[in-house]
């Protein structure tokens, strides 16, 4: 599959190939084996996927967001709505990100259904009466943190990984300093930022989150977020769990691997060393001789 093109956020979480990861804050997800990292890392690759994820009883359950922010996700995601109550149910996500516009129309469909957001893995459980849980430790990356602006309620757990950079043009995101650019680009790029920056402050959003993101050039690592950057950008709106996942058990990692098991670079696993960022790349792929719509922040 081609990387997508056009204008990106630099995923702020692990990138796959071209696309931009959703996450918990607080927790990075816990797996059982290198093999069940691998497998999750693949799946922040693909296309995003929207699942509902059953908790009974007493416990509503919760929609679960993997993958790139593509061209055709808003439409997938109103195939998966059609027929649900999702009203006010959370979203926990495990992105690197993906196309800017589509990101915008996504989140501002979350808005609308009120839901609450979170980042994470969900963690399906074996054997009778098992409830699924979230493990916390994740990533959501570039366009996929505004995408957890869009929560009416946000919680990221401490495990969790959320990080910005800035749009830039897909297709040229690997060399950017040496890349070419027309004027065309650059009124792409800045339309993008200005349709970026009123989604922002509609959601809630602080100028800080803009700024942040917007100082991290392509051939930078994608900047991560502190608890008190989560804060001061407004991505952050309780610090209790129980506020998007009531009666839910996320967990935390466990003290031998807290070190990252997945690379932001397509797909390999990571040395034990902090993922570095990946480039970011765009839902649609330009006609040849248009110049690329500004959209999709992937790596």
């Amino acid at each position: 599959m081609k990387l997508l093109k056009s204008l990106n956020l630099r995923g702020w979480l692990l990138v796959g190939t071209a696309a931009c990861g959703v996450v918990l804050a607080g927790a990075v997800a816990t797996f059982g084996s290198s093999a069940r990292a691998g497998a999750a890392l693949e799946e922040r690759k693909l296309p995003m996927k929207f699942s509902w994820v059953a908790c009974e009883p007493n416990c509503r359950g919760w929609v679960s967001a993997v993958g790139i922010i593509t061209a055709d996700t808003p439409k997938d995601f109103d195939d998966f709505a059609r027929g649900r109550q999702l009203g006010g149910a959370t979203v926990v996500l495990d992105s690197s990100g993906g196309s800017v516009n589509d990101a915008i129309t996504l989140g501002r469909r979350f808005r609308t259904l009120g839901l609450l957001t979170t980042v994470g893995i969900t963690q399906q459980k074996s054997g009778q009466g098992a409830r699924p849980t979230v493990a916390s430790e994740a990533y959501c990356e570039s366009m996929c943190v505004f995408l957890l602006l869009a929560g009416k309620k946000r919680y990221v757990p401490e495990a969790a990984h959320v990080r910005v950079h800035q749009i830039w043009m897909g297709d040229r995101a690997d060399d950017a300093k040496a890349a070419s650019y027309t004027a065309q680009d650059l009124m792409i790029v800045e339309r993008d930022i200005g349709r970026l920056a009123k989604y922002t402050f509609d959601m809630g959003g602080a100028g800080d989150l803009l700024s942040l993101a917007l100082n991290v050039p392509p051939w930078e690592d994608l900047h991560e977020l502190n608890a008190a950057e989560l804060k001061l950008t407004n991505l952050v709106t309780t610090d209790l769990v129980a506020d998007v996942l009531p009666h839910v058990d996320v967990t935390a990692p466990a003290v031998a691997e807290l070190a990252p098991k997945t690379q932001a670079r397509f797909g390999q696993e990571s040395d034990p060393q902090p993922a570095k960022s990946t480039k970011t790349a765009e839902a649609v792929v330009p006609l040849a001789g248009v110049a690329a719509p500004a959209s999709t922040p992937q790596k």
